[in-house]
């Protein structure tokens, strides 16, 4: 049987995307939840064999439950040691949970679109240099106390982190697939008006240059992140 890996997700027509298609065509089962639309979440670990937390309009310091149960949470998997992987708000909660800030910019500026970032001496290994990245956010978290910095970018600094042996925190995105970047561009326009994000037309440049390198990059971190079972 193959593992079984909790998603988490925060809108009901959220989407694991090239995340959830990159763990199932690597034999995984995803159980899917949406702790904001009343889904629990395990008191432990032992039905699962990894977790991700995905993206989100909303903000890390928001005081809604959900938010606060899900920040709290990922102390399971970390204290179990088993896989986790944060992505954007998922990443922000991680580095709450940990005591870092989570904070917006003083001249708020945003990245929305694609923006390069690179990889520290840690993060060498993992990161290609220089590398594009998707970007959906107006807040960023400064690195926790323990942590290792993977990858740092200009406007916000902290772009990926590791935390113990397996778990991760991504700023970006690199689950967007085409039709999800459609739906995001077209039901959340309001976000390319403010400061520091990227045109639409730069959207659809960007991924027309960057998306195979991205792509080709996630299926090497989740094989990273996620080695095959061995026979």
């Amino acid at each position: 049987m193959g593992r079984r890996i909790l998603i988490v997700l925060h809108q009901e027509r959220s989407s694991p995307g090239r995340v959830g298609q990159g763990l199932l065509r690597r034999g995984c089962e995803l159980d899917i939840r949406r702790p904001a639309l009343g889904d629990p979440l395990p008191g432990d670990m032992s039905g699962h064999d990894a977790a991700v937390i995905f993206g989100g309009p909303m903000s890390a310091n928001d005081d809604l439950p959900f938010i606060k149960a899900e920040t709290e949470w990922i102390g399971v998997p970390l204290k179990e040691e088993k896989p986790f992987l944060g992505i954007c708000l998922g990443a922000q909660m991680m580095a709450r949970h940990l005591g870092a800030r989570v904070y917006s910019r003083e001249d708020e500026r945003v990245e929305v679109g694609y923006y390069p970032i690179r990889p520290t001496g840690e993060g060498r290994a993992l990161f290609d240099d220089p590398q594009y990245v998707y970007q959906w956010h107006g807040q960023g978290f400064d690195l926790p106390a323990g942590a290792a910095q993977l990858a740092e970018g200009e406007e916000f600094p902290v772009q990926a982190m590791r935390y113990g042996k397996a778990a991760y925190g991504l700023q970006f995105h690199p689950e967007l697939s085409t039709p999800m970047m459609d739906a995001w561009l077209t039901l959340a326009t309001q976000r390319l008006s403010q400061p520091g994000a990227q045109p639409v037309e730069l959207h659809r440049q960007g991924r027309e240059k960057h998306d195979a390198t991205l792509k080709a990059w996630l299926g090497r971190f989740l094989d990273h992140w996620l080695p095959p079972e061995q026979d």
